[in-house]
């Protein structure tokens, strides 16, 4: 079955938005967990606009050894006050997942994979820290991808995670084939050349079903905005057990 990974990201932007510890971070991935997720992902940021260093540092305690924590970000992001870089996060929490994303400096979200042909060679080095760590690392690419999984995997890349922005603008626009099979197609690129596949960005409660149908070799999703606008209305533990049927 495939995993369902809840990124809290969204959470902690409520909480940022008056200060203080509400909604409370903790309180949120415990109910997630007790609904059934079977994942916790975070994608902190160097200017700390949602999840901080310190929130990783406590969900890499909450999560241990009860469900898989996947840290995103930047790779290459410079450390500064209040963030020691991304390496270094994930030397000190220690997920089972570290998923490189090519964000730019205040990005407002991820719109982009690496490509993976061209990039391999400057990730390489930090894919094998990050294995050194004990985590598996996954790389963001785009739908369309056709080379570089070869190589992605000499160079010790367990997963590629793709971006399903696209797909999801299509299907709110009821157009969706091309993308589901550009999906398709990356997706049994990657598996033929040992890769495992996730997937995450505008999945929603919509459009995920037909998307795990086009996409047997789906070991993951990382969902976030709409779970949390979902659970808005009809409450955080309903929301994630919903997600999980249709992965079911």
């Amino acid at each position: 079955m495939t995993v369902l990974s809840v990124n809290l990201n969204k959470i902690a932007v409520l909480r940022n938005a008056r200060g203080g510890s509400e909604p409370d971070l903790a309180r949120a991935a415990e109910t997630c967990i007790r609904a059934g997720c079977g994942g916790i992902t975070v994608h902190p940021r160097p200017d700390r606009r949602h999840i901080t260093a310190e929130d990783v540092a406590l969900l890499a305690r909450l999560t241990r050894g009860r469900v898989e924590f996947n840290i995103e970000g930047n790779p290459f992001a410079a450390p500064r006050a209040g963030y020691p870089g991304f390496v270094e996060l994930v030397r000190q929490a220690r997920p089972a997942q570290a998923t490189l994303v090519p964000d730019s400096e205040g990005q407002l979200t991820s719109d982009h994979g690496f490509e993976l042909a061209r990039d391999a060679a400057k990730l390489a080095p930090l894919v094998a820290e990050l294995n050194a760590c004990g985590c598996r690392v996954s790389v963001f690419v785009d739908p369309g991808t056709t080379r570089g999984f070869e190589r992605a995997r000499e160079i010790g890349v367990a997963r590629i995670e793709l971006y399903t922005g696209p797909y999801a603008a299509a299907r709110s626009r009821g157009d969706e084939a091309g993308e589901l099979a550009r999906c398709a197609d990356t997706a049994r690129r990657a598996a033929a050349a040992g890769l495992a596949v996730n997937a995450g960005h505008d999945l929603d409660q919509q459009n995920l079903g037909a998307f795990r149908r086009a996409v047997p070799e789906l070991a993951e999703v990382s969902i976030g905005h709409a779970l949390i606008c979902e659970a808005l209305y009809e409450g955080l533990e309903p929301t994630v057990r919903s997600y999980l049927a249709i992965l079911a």
